[in-house]
């Protein structure tokens, strides 16, 4: 494992993603959305977090961070609120795939998807069995920032399991890009899926697009949980790049 200068893939030349590759750092791919979050945080929460902790990490580790997917699979927000611009789950799986082919044929193989938005796991999890099946040498992982570890899940969720826009995005929106936060718009709604056993679109659960409690967030929270969320993915990293398959 050893620092970068530039982790970013979009900053270097062919030379140095090639020599990256030959080196044996992981193709790091964050993933977001563009959607409504409330009318407080700006609608590019989750690709601007899934993207900084990866570039924090990547930084200490040596591996190579692609541009961020931001577009996500976002259709239980629907229409109702303005901002939200989702791709199909069919669509989403498409751009993962041909995002993992063309990281292959730079010589990367092994790849992490870092996703910030909770319904991009089904077509992400899709797009790895594709590559799994046409690329047999590639070692994928997909991996939400708000499940790398219980502690961190934890976090997430303490004011909403469900959560939306809450505490946590609020408090590192605050950290990262304080201008991307509206605090005064704040508004809290509880978590109304809490004991059901059917799923709901946005609309059905919160009448201003928020599950969670956005006023209660403060800069220092959100740093905490930001050096919490960089800390464990270095770990990931770190061990996914030192992993070798298991002897048959």
């Amino acid at each position: 494992m050893g620092a970068m200068t530039e982790p970013r893939w979009s900053a270097l030349a062919m030379d140095a993603v090639g020599a990256a590759a030959l080196a044996g750092a992981i193709a790091v791919l964050p993933v977001g959305a563009t959607e409504q979050h409330g009318s407080h945080l700006a609608t590019g929460t989750d690709t601007l977090l899934a993207e900084e902790v990866s570039l924090a990490a990547a930084s200490r580790t040596g591996d190579l961070v692609l541009p961020s997917l931001a577009y996500g699979c976002s259709l239980g927000h629907t229409s109702r609120w303005p901002g939200t611009i989702s791709l199909m789950p069919t669509t989403m799986t498409a751009v993962v795939v041909e995002v993992g082919r063309w990281a292959y044929a730079s010589g990367f193989r092994k790849l992490v998807i870092v996703n910030g938005h909770a319904t991009n796991g089904p077509p992400c999890q899709s797009a790895l069995l594709q590559l799994r099946h046409e690329l047999p040498e590639l070692r994928p992982r997909f991996v939400s920032l708000f499940e790398l570890t219980p502690a961190i899940a934890a976090r997430y969720t303490e004011d909403a399991p469900d959560f939306h826009a809450n505490e946590a995005e609020t408090s590192m929106l605050l950290h990262l890009a304080p201008a991307h936060v509206l605090r005064e718009k704040a508004v809290d709604e509880p978590d109304r899926t809490v004991g059901r056993v059917l799923l709901y679109p946005m609309p059905a659960v919160s009448a201003s697009g928020v599950v969670g409690s956005p006023s209660a967030a403060t800069a220092d929270r959100g740093k905490e949980l930001f050096e919490q969320l960089v800390s464990a993915l270095v770990e990931l990293l770190a061990a996914a790049r030192s992993e070798q398959d298991p002897p048959l």
